[in-house]
């Protein structure tokens, strides 16, 4: 499936997928209103073989077919300090 992603200057790590490039019909206006003004990354061949880097293609792939749009919520920040803690635990 040939989509579209934007991204966001609102959010770093937040991209748009949509299914027709520049088509934005599909996208409720509220979440438009979100995202601000989206710039275009890439128009690619999407298909189940292909590995994004944090999102599930198969989702993506779903929700374009059936909503004609897909968010991607960047990856939530790492707590450095817990990682910590656990790796000093784990090392005692």
């Amino acid at each position: 499936m040939l989509c579209s992603i934007y991204k966001t200057n609102k959010k770093e790590g937040m991209y748009l997928f949509i299914s027709r490039r520049e088509d934005f019909s599909q996208v409720p206006e509220t979440l438009l209103e979100m995202f601000g003004q989206p710039k275009l990354v890439v128009t690619m061949n999407l298909t189940e073989k292909r590995t994004l880097a944090f999102a599930n293609t198969k989702n993506v792939l779903a929700n374009l077919t059936s909503e004609g749009f897909y968010l991607q919520m960047p990856p939530p920040p790492i707590d450095h300090l817990v990682e910590y803690k656990k790796w000093r635990d784990n090392n005692k």
